[in-house]
């Protein structure tokens, strides 16, 4: 970083306070390398609100409530963010989930910001009318930080060039989760824990239940439970000795309906081989306590495989977005998605490694490949090179503010 990209301030514009536990860990970052980001979100309480707090990250609620509904209140709302913004007087506008870019790129048409757009998840790209009005709206954006190389190509079919579109893994914090140091003994202790058969081959879906949204033809949720429960329905009829451990509850009121229906149509409360935990503090007891990890998600990013990976434990993973990208042949499975019986059989192959006393070995190299590919600190320090970089490439255009660190908005004297 040159002098004169020192002290930038960054309006980082999220729409939810609940989940984008990424964002607290990149805005932390931002703050190590000498820039000052301000995250603008939701009002009111919230995990994402009540981490950014820990670490000592200004927030300040946002006047958009993210829904874009054609009434007066949502063009009201979309002019109080750009006053907003217009106060915070940020070098970069850096946006992350859909409905938080379009407010982001509406709110600052003409106000001369750099704007960065963070893309975790893939899900908007795949439907073909935001693809037709993104070809158009991503060329707002000076800077696309694509969160797996899936992503990026599919930029790319948009027309945005290499430069504007760099693959940057949200990553994991590979010193956080590690493997155990005595596998046998801590795996016997985590199924002690939560109540699992101590001996057995265990499988682990690591999720959140999110509302069900169209896919195709049908409302589907996202995360392939419904794939799961049906493929485990024929593979535990052939592998009795297995136990599938699920984690994840609803993202609000109708992901908890949603997660409520499968658990009924599945029976699971019924099904001695499986358990459904809601969503916990800290997964890394569950991970230890699994042979295997599976994502048969419909869409995604990189997910869950990374963290399973940087725990030793191989996984199964459907073909959807990025999920390829978390394995290789050594570390795990792809299989199709929504394909149950292929499901199963991914299942079943890693069940017969699991027997010849091959899969730990798997779960090593899954370790080695995360340690390669997903480690976070590393990935976040890209991101800050990149945002740098196109705040650089953008003065290049125009008169350079004054640094962040020199100047303070009217918000901040009224303070």
């Amino acid at each position: 970083m040159n002098d004169a990209m020192r002290g930038l301030r960054i309006a980082i514009i999220v729409k939810t306070n609940v989940g984008g536990a990424w964002v607290a860990t990149q805005a932390a970052t931002l703050r190590d390398r000498g820039h000052e980001p301000i995250v603008v979100l939701p009002a009111g309480p919230g995990r994402l609100t009540e981490r950014l707090h820990e670490i000592g990250v200004r927030t300040v609620p946002s006047p958009f409530s993210f829904r874009f509904r054609p009434t007066p209140a949502t063009v009201r709302q979309l002019w109080q963010l750009r006053r907003l913004l217009r106060e915070l007087r940020p070098d970069v506008v850096n946006h992350h989930l859909y409905a938080a870019a379009l407010a982001a790129r509406i709110a600052s048409l003409g106000l001369g910001f750099c704007r960065v757009h963070t893309v975790v998840g893939p899900l908007f790209l795949e439907s073909p009318v935001i693809r037709a009005v993104e070809r158009v709206l991503c060329r707002l954006d000076h800077l696309v930080i694509c969160g797996t190389a899936y992503t990026s190509r599919l930029y790319g079919e948009l027309g945005l060039s290499s430069e504007r579109r760099p693959a940057v893994t949200v990553g994991v914090d590979i010193s956080r989760y590690r493997p155990p140091s005595h596998r046998d003994r801590e795996r016997a202790k985590a199924r002690a824990d939560l109540g699992l058969p101590l001996s057995g081959f265990v499988v682990i879906m690591v999720a959140f239940v999110y509302p069900p949204r169209w896919l195709g033809t049908s409302r589907r949720g996202i995360k392939g439970h419904d794939v799961l429960l049906e493929a485990w329905r024929s593979f535990r009829a052939r592998r009795p000795d297995a136990h599938l451990l699920l984690v994840g509850g609803g993202t609000n009121r109708i992901g908890v309906a949603h997660r409520d229906e499968l658990i009924r149509r599945f029976d699971v409360t019924a099904d001695p081989s499986v358990t459904w935990l809601n969503s916990v503090e800290d997964v890394r007891p569950a991970y230890r306590a699994a042979n295997l990890s599976v994502s048969p998600s419909l869409s995604e990013g990189h997910g869950a495989p990374v963290e399973a990976s940087a725990m030793s434990v191989p996984s199964v993973v459907s073909d959807a977005g990025g999920l390829p990208e978390t394995v290789d042949r050594r570390s795990g499975w792809v299989v199709p998605r929504d394909d149950v019986d292929a499901l199963a059989e991914g299942l079943e192959v890693a069940y017969r490694e699991y027997a010849a006393g091959r899969l730990d070995t798997r779960g090593d190299h899954a370790r080695r490949y995360a340690e390669q590919h997903f480690d976070r600190q590393r990935a976040e320090h890209r991101m800050v090179d990149l945002i740098e970089e196109a705040v650089e490439r953008h003065a290049t255009d125009r008169p350079r503010r004054p640094v962040a660190g020199t100047r303070r908005s009217s918000l901040e004297t009224a303070e």
